[in-house]
Protein backbone atom coordinates (compact mmCIF):
# COMPACT_ATOMS: atom_id res chain seq x y z
CA UNK A 1 0.00 0.00 0.00
CA UNK A 2 1.31 3.28 -1.02
CA UNK A 3 1.74 6.11 2.01
CA UNK A 4 -0.98 8.21 1.17
CA UNK A 5 -3.20 4.98 1.77
CA UNK A 6 -1.80 4.29 5.02
CA UNK A 7 -2.49 8.75 5.78
CA UNK A 8 -5.93 8.02 4.35
CA UNK A 9 -7.03 5.06 6.02
CA UNK A 10 -5.51 6.56 9.36
CA UNK A 11 -8.23 9.31 9.35
CA UNK A 12 -10.99 7.70 7.98
CA UNK A 13 -10.36 5.04 11.21
CA UNK A 14 -9.26 8.01 13.96
CA UNK A 15 -12.51 9.82 12.82
CA UNK A 16 -14.72 6.50 13.46
CA UNK A 17 -13.63 6.11 16.88
CA UNK A 18 -14.11 9.75 17.74
CA UNK A 19 -17.51 9.93 16.36
CA UNK A 20 -17.95 6.93 18.79
CA UNK A 21 -16.07 8.57 21.77
CA UNK A 22 -18.82 11.48 21.20
CA UNK A 23 -21.88 9.65 20.61
CA UNK A 24 -20.97 7.14 23.59
CA UNK A 25 -20.41 10.47 25.69
CA UNK A 26 -23.31 12.12 24.30
CA UNK A 27 -25.73 8.59 25.38
CA UNK A 28 -23.89 8.75 28.97
CA UNK A 29 -25.02 12.24 29.41
CA UNK A 30 -28.89 11.22 28.64
CA UNK A 31 -28.53 8.80 30.97
CA UNK A 32 -27.26 10.47 33.50
CA UNK A 33 -29.74 13.08 32.94
CA UNK A 34 -32.86 10.06 33.14
CA UNK A 35 -31.41 9.40 36.64
CA UNK A 36 -31.02 12.89 38.05
CA UNK A 37 -34.55 13.50 36.60
CA UNK A 38 -35.20 10.32 38.63
CA UNK A 39 -33.70 12.14 41.71
CA UNK A 40 -35.51 14.94 41.46
CA UNK A 41 -38.88 13.67 40.67
CA UNK A 42 -38.58 11.91 44.35
CA UNK A 43 -37.60 14.83 46.40
CA UNK A 44 -40.52 16.11 45.17
CA UNK A 45 -42.68 13.09 46.05
CA UNK A 46 -43.86 12.43 43.06
CA UNK A 47 -43.42 8.63 42.15
CA UNK A 48 -45.40 8.79 38.41
CA UNK A 49 -42.17 11.03 36.93
CA UNK A 50 -39.73 9.45 38.71
CA UNK A 51 -41.31 6.12 37.03
CA UNK A 52 -41.05 7.98 33.66
CA UNK A 53 -37.25 6.42 33.94
CA UNK A 54 -38.37 3.28 33.13
CA UNK A 55 -39.41 1.11 30.06
CA UNK A 56 -43.69 1.76 30.13
CA UNK A 57 -43.81 -2.20 29.60
CA UNK A 58 -44.67 -5.61 30.16
CA UNK A 59 -41.15 -7.59 30.31
CA UNK A 60 -39.50 -4.21 32.80
CA UNK A 61 -38.11 -6.07 35.58
CA UNK A 62 -37.20 -4.86 39.01
CA UNK A 63 -35.73 -6.96 41.52
CA UNK A 64 -35.59 -5.84 45.04
CA UNK A 65 -35.27 -7.61 48.24
CA UNK A 66 -38.71 -9.44 47.67
CA UNK A 67 -37.95 -11.03 44.58
CA UNK A 68 -38.66 -9.89 41.27
CA UNK A 69 -41.49 -7.76 40.03
CA UNK A 70 -42.49 -7.74 36.32
CA UNK A 71 -44.25 -5.00 34.34
CA UNK A 72 -43.92 -1.30 34.24
CA UNK A 73 -47.54 -1.37 36.34
CA UNK A 74 -46.75 -3.76 38.72
CA UNK A 75 -43.52 -1.62 39.14
CA UNK A 76 -45.31 1.75 40.21
CA UNK A 77 -47.79 -0.01 42.37
CA UNK A 78 -45.03 -1.24 44.16
CA UNK A 79 -43.28 1.65 44.54
CA UNK A 80 -46.27 3.49 45.61
CA UNK A 81 -47.16 0.63 48.58
CA UNK A 82 -43.96 0.77 49.85
CA UNK A 83 -43.78 4.82 49.62
CA UNK A 84 -47.21 6.04 50.38
CA UNK A 85 -46.00 9.59 51.37
CA UNK A 86 -43.37 11.86 51.12
CA UNK A 87 -42.18 11.42 54.33
CA UNK A 88 -41.89 7.94 53.48
CA UNK A 89 -39.69 8.27 50.28
CA UNK A 90 -37.33 10.98 52.14
CA UNK A 91 -34.99 12.55 50.17
CA UNK A 92 -32.88 10.31 47.53
CA UNK A 93 -29.37 10.40 46.48
CA UNK A 94 -27.15 8.81 43.91
CA UNK A 95 -23.88 7.79 43.86
CA UNK A 96 -22.62 6.58 40.80
CA UNK A 97 -19.78 3.84 40.98
CA UNK A 98 -19.95 3.05 37.06
CA UNK A 99 -21.43 3.77 34.06
CA UNK A 100 -20.28 1.32 30.80
CA UNK A 101 -22.08 1.92 27.04
CA UNK A 102 -22.01 -1.82 26.36
CA UNK A 103 -23.29 -1.30 22.51
CA UNK A 104 -25.00 1.76 20.64
CA UNK A 105 -28.31 0.54 22.21
CA UNK A 106 -27.39 -0.48 26.23
CA UNK A 107 -25.99 1.32 29.03
CA UNK A 108 -24.94 0.02 32.36
CA UNK A 109 -25.14 2.00 35.75
CA UNK A 110 -24.15 0.50 39.04
CA UNK A 111 -24.38 3.09 42.06
CA UNK A 112 -25.57 3.40 45.59
CA UNK A 113 -28.80 5.38 46.87
CA UNK A 114 -29.36 6.41 49.85
CA UNK A 115 -32.55 8.15 51.13
CA UNK A 116 -32.35 10.62 53.67
CA UNK A 117 -35.66 10.61 56.37
CA UNK A 118 -36.92 11.79 59.57
CA UNK A 119 -36.16 8.75 61.45
CA UNK A 120 -33.21 6.89 59.20
CA UNK A 121 -30.94 6.90 56.39
CA UNK A 122 -31.89 3.69 54.65
CA UNK A 123 -28.93 2.77 51.50
CA UNK A 124 -28.28 0.02 49.24
CA UNK A 125 -26.57 -0.70 45.87
CA UNK A 126 -28.42 -0.91 42.29
CA UNK A 127 -27.76 -2.33 39.03
CA UNK A 128 -29.25 -0.60 36.14
CA UNK A 129 -29.92 -1.68 32.17
CA UNK A 130 -30.70 1.35 29.87
CA UNK A 131 -31.86 0.55 26.73
CA UNK A 132 -32.07 2.95 23.87
CA UNK A 133 -35.74 2.87 22.82
CA UNK A 134 -35.95 5.51 19.44
CA UNK A 135 -34.41 8.96 21.14
CA UNK A 136 -34.53 7.89 24.76
CA UNK A 137 -33.03 5.73 27.26
CA UNK A 138 -34.66 3.65 29.66
CA UNK A 139 -34.12 1.48 32.67
CA UNK A 140 -35.16 -2.00 31.35
CA UNK A 141 -34.23 -3.99 34.28
CA UNK A 142 -33.50 -2.49 37.65
CA UNK A 143 -31.86 -4.62 40.81
CA UNK A 144 -32.00 -2.73 44.04
CA UNK A 145 -31.03 -4.10 47.18
CA UNK A 146 -30.77 -2.16 50.74
CA UNK A 147 -27.56 -2.82 52.55
CA UNK A 148 -28.63 -2.48 56.10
Amino acid sequence: MKPIYYIIFSFFFTGIIAGQQSSNSIDKEAVLAVLAHQEDAWNQGNIESFMKGYWDNDKLVFVGSNGPTYGYRNTLERYLKSYPTKAAMGQLKFNLLFVEQWDTQTIQVIGKFTLDREKDQPTGFFTLLFRKMGDDWKIVSDHSSASN
